[in-house]
């Protein structure tokens, strides 16, 4: 009996899991592989800037001191978010329809944490990298594709009720 192979999408998302082991945040771990012809760009995990202190030696987190909800404040976070960290190390013409990986585990429990996503600023970043496809592990064997341009650009919601014409 032949033994099964892992499919891509969670071939690449598990190596971003094992790229979050690396993440610094006491928050959420994020791993995050940008892909182009089955061969890997680059890797990001989140955590401070080169040459600050991280907050997992800090023994502490700002943002949960100030009891911040996820999602608001990250301005004063310390870290770089994995998406932004994996873009910073690959250049713009090579990721130019490519496809971001990006794996989430909460640190105190190492559970997989389904249905996230990628911030609005990482968003933007995205975008603006030319990736094509955004792939988010919600299980160890189930995960969300984004479509960037049907679902982030065509979908843009931002200024959805801000301007009433």
């Amino acid at each position: 009996m032949k033994a099964q192979r892992r499919d891509k999408h969670n071939y690449y998302l598990d190596i971003a899991e094992t790229v979050l082991e690396r993440a610094t945040c006491l928050r959420k771990s994020y791993g995050a592989v940008i892909v182009k012809n089955d061969e890997i760009l680059s890797t990001g995990y989140n955590g401070a800037p080169r040459g600050r202190a991280n907050c997992i030696d800090l023994h502490y987190c700002t943002r949960d001191k100030l009891n911040v909800p996820r999602g608001e404040k990250y301005e004063i976070c310390r870290s770089v978010h994995a998406e932004a960290n994996a873009i910073i190390s690959a250049s713009r013409n090579e990721m130019i329809n490519s496809t971001l990986y990006l794996a989430c585990k909460d640190p105190k429990t190492g559970e997989v944490v389904g249905d996230t996503s990628s911030c609005t600023m990482c968003k933007r970043m995205i975008i603006n990298a030319g990736i094509s496809t955004v792939v988010i592990r919600n299980t160890k064997d189930t995960y969300t594709i984004i479509d960037v341009q049907r679902d982030w650009i065509d979908g843009d919601e931002t200024l959805a009720g801000i301007f009433n014409y």
